[in-house]
């Protein structure tokens, strides 16, 4: 079964966070809510949605300021700009900080969804699914699932196997437990948050990946990045 894709909505004005919320709802989205920058981020972070609804005019910390940060702590998918603001300078600078679209208000809901659809089938086709990889001492094959390190054969199961492709398609993101809970597991009610921990100790002993982890890092308080051969 198809995972709903995740958009998260930034946005101050409940009354427009709500009608959008409750609109992609309706179209068949997972959607969550901030109502201030700061929320923005770390749900932006945290919860690794799929699409970023970002307004500009927000409380606190500016949606300029939340994506760049965005894209500082890894976040890669598309994030589309909100705003009451229609200068070319405004859209130049929300480009600059790693914004991928905007969409000026007042707008069209078909519209918006035009925009969403269209950025999630480029993020799509934006990330290639390896067959092989290769880091340090470290190769793996996703088809054979063949995994050496330094040159000797390593056993995967095919949950750890399936993880480790995962983290490694997302390099460099920081990628929380529920993300890989739904991710990998598909949000098996059998399944909590420990299991990951569990899979991940078990991947970094058969890397070889010992303190301080040159592999999969720990982010505190959030969850896990691989950054393996970056």
């Amino acid at each position: 079964m198809t995972q709903k894709k995740r958009i998260l909505i930034v946005e101050d004005e409940k009354q427009i966070r709500e009608s959008l919320q409750d609109f992609f709802n309706l179209q068949g989205y997972d959607v969550d809510g901030a109502a201030t920058g700061d929320e923005g981020l770390r749900k932006g972070i945290s919860d690794y949605p799929d699409l970023i609804v970002l307004d500009i005019m927000l409380p606190g910390m500016h949606g300029y300021d939340v994506c760049r940060r965005l894209r500082t702590e890894g976040y890669k998918n598309p994030v589309l700009f909100l705003t009451a603001k229609g200068e070319e300078v405004d859209k130049l600078t929300g480009f600059d900080v790693g914004g991928d679209d905007y969409v000026t208000k007042p707008f069209s809901l078909l519209e918006l969804h035009a925009r969403v659809r269209a950025l999630l089938r480029r993020a799509e086709k934006d990330v290639p699914e390896e067959e092989a990889y290769s880091f340090d001492n470290v190769s793996v094959n996703f088809t054979t699932y063949d995994l050496q390190v330094d040159g000797k054969a390593v056993k995967l199961s095919a949950k750890e196997m399936e993880l480790l492709r995962f983290i490694v398609k997302h390099r460099g993101q920081v990628l929380s437990r529920e993300v890989l809970l739904e991710k990998v597991w598909n949000y098996d009610s059998e399944v909590s948050t420990r299991t990951v921990d569990t899979h991940i100790l078990n991947l970094r002993r058969k890397l070889s990946d010992t303190p301080p982890n040159r592999y999969i890092q720990t982010v505190h308080g959030v969850g896990y990045k691989f950054v393996g051969g970056l």
